[in-house]
């Protein structure tokens, strides 16, 4: 389980989708009674602790198992700003993550209170799902539409788990038309967590990102890229309504559906420079994204 792999392109980190132990291969019989042999994700507990205290066991690909333990934590506010890991201490073999901080935290009140969500893997959030978004503000910085389009064709063509095997989700950390970080996992929320962990170890700032997943953009995700100080967000899906109606509360940018020309943006068009006409775009390649149907 390394939190390192060979990355292609302009990446700073990209999917290993050949990486050992991410994928097994299964036979099986297809639709005319042919036997076939395919690529099926593999997943696997990992049980993430704060310093003595057992936090969560998420199920997960197993890749970059200290980002995801630091992401979660710091997604779910047990990490705040400017605390300081000492340590994180990672057990391949017991499958579990250790977390240290300089200061002893305990939870055991926010641990008591769940909320379960429409996620998928973890899909939990710990305590008030709204706490920490009053009086949130968020960047006013400027998204292009030609940033987008962009991404949306670099990412759909990049060597992935989801391409590979499907059965997955994928969410990669942007800065206008360059991606930068594409972690996969089967729980969306694994995914943006991956990402959240990767920018707070590495003290990245969030206010000139766009946040990009292939998964629905529903209330969860809104909080999670919102308190993460990202100030956009975008997905090839659909929207929830109440995802919809977080984003417009805290000034998030929300923008789904991007297929081929087409997207919609339901909260905060004012960041959106509409600077290409959509049809000088050319249509998506169908095959980028549904040789991995399963996901």
């Amino acid at each position: 389980m390394p939190d390192n792999a060979d990355e292609p392109g302009d990446y700073l980190i990209a999917p290993a989708p050949q990486g050992p132990g991410l994928t097994r291969r299964v036979t099986g019989r297809d639709q005319t009674g042919a036997e076939v042999e395919i690529p099926v994700v593999e997943e696997r507990p990992l049980t993430i602790y704060l310093n003595g205290q057992e936090i969560v066991t998420a199920m997960t690909i197993g890749d970059h198992p200290r980002y995801l333990a630091v992401g979660f934590l710091r997604n779910q506010g047990m990490l705040g700003d400017g605390e300081r890991v000492t340590a994180i201490d990672f057990d391949e073999e017991l499958e579990t993550v250790v977390v240290r901080t300089a200061l002893q935290t305990s939870y055991e009140e926010k641990l008591r209170k769940k909320t379960r969500t429409s996620g998928c893997a973890v899909g939990t959030v710990f305590g008030d799902m709204m706490e920490g978004l009053e009086g949130l503000e968020l960047p006013q910085t400027e998204v292009r539409a030609s940033w987008l389009y962009t991404l949306a064709r670099k990412i759909n063509t990049t060597p992935s788990l989801y391409l590979e095997a499907g059965a997955i989700h994928g969410t990669v950390l942007c800065q206008g038309d360059r991606p930068l970080v594409y972690m996969e996992d089967v729980g969306r929320h694994n995914a943006v967590d991956k990402i959240a962990g990767w920018m707070f170890l590495e003290d990245v700032p969030p206010g000139d990102k766009i946040l990009y997943t292939t998964g629905r953009l529903t209330s969860e995700m809104v909080i999670k890229t919102a308190l993460m100080g990202i100030p956009v967000l975008a997905s090839r899906s659909g929207f929830t309504a109440w995802g919809v109606e977080i984003a417009r509360q805290v000034g998030l940018t929300c923008i789904g559906r991007m297929r081929g020309k087409r997207f919609t943006c339901l909260a905060g068009d004012a960041r959106l420079l509409r600077d290409i006409d959509p049809e000088s775009v050319p249509e998506e390649d169908r095959k980028s994204r549904r040789k991995g149907a399963g996901a």
